[in-house]
């Protein structure tokens, strides 16, 4: 499994699984122990994670979420050290250790609370979406030292 087949659903906590696509939607499986289904229209909001990006203060303006897990996964491979209830000060400080450049301005303490609690999903029921991260981003590293 990869950022592409990985989504959330504006309105409903968690990840999901993109099975297929419908005449109307598409199906999902929650990314949990219980694998529900849930079929979404177009009345629903479905974001791919590989299109979700934080904004940042460099020239890009953002930086892609699949490249901040892989920071994330590189750093403190599983152990965060934030409790689920951490303020938004702790938050703060855990994004700016990771993504420096984050814009203070637009990124909010939820949003970096969902950054979390996505990336223990995907660490603990997608793990290969991390490492395939982890691959490409040592590969680009490699391939820019190589210029």
């Amino acid at each position: 499994m990869n950022f592409n087949e990985i989504a959330t659903v504006s309105g409903k906590p968690g990840l999901y699984k993109i099975l297929k696509p419908t005449k109307g939607g598409v199906i999902l499986e929650s990314l949990d122990e219980k694998k529900s289904k849930l079929v979404v229209g177009a009345s629903h909001r479905v974001s791919i994670l590989a299109e979700i990006s934080i904004y940042t203060m460099n020239e890009e303006g953002a930086t892609a979420l699949k490249d901040v897990m892989a920071t994330i996964e590189k750093e403190f491979e599983g152990d965060l050290g934030l409790e689920s209830g951490a303020d938004a000060d702790e938050l703060r400080a855990f994004l700016k250790h990771v993504l420096p450049e984050y814009d203070e301005a637009k990124v909010y303490a939820s949003d970096i609370k969902k950054l979390v609690a996505w990336y223990k999903i995907i660490r603990t029921y997608a793990p290969e979406a991390l490492q395939e991260t982890e691959d490409s981003a040592e590969n680009q590293t490699e391939s820019d030292s190589a210029e």
